[in-house]
């Protein structure tokens, strides 16, 4: 796995986690009941969208090491994942 692969591959597990953490403990204006006119009762009051960034980036560290980890110990390989036998074999 070269460096660019590598850091492509934890950008995408990064953005993909940020996703699932963002809806995590937010608080929108309609829970407080204090919604400000022209606005929406969904839009978030407190998002605490820094420690959602720091979570995220630990939970994807973890997950890159287990992932790159796999890859690189040749554990699971293009050929285990070829099931309709459309790519040629690697040798």
């Amino acid at each position: 796995m070269s460096i660019t692969s590598a850091l492509v591959l934890f950008s995408v597990i990064w953005f993909m986690t940020f996703l699932i953490v963002l809806p995590i403990r937010v608080r929108t204006q309609g829970d407080l009941g204090e919604i400000v006119p022209g606005t929406h009762a969904g839009a978030p009051e407190h998002h605490y969208l820094k420690r959602k960034a720091w979570i995220t980036t630990g939970i994807s560290v973890v997950l890159w090491c287990v992932i790159a980890g796999i890859i690189l110990s040749g554990w699971i390989t293009v050929d285990d994942i070829n099931l309709l036998k459309v790519m040629p074999p690697l040798e």
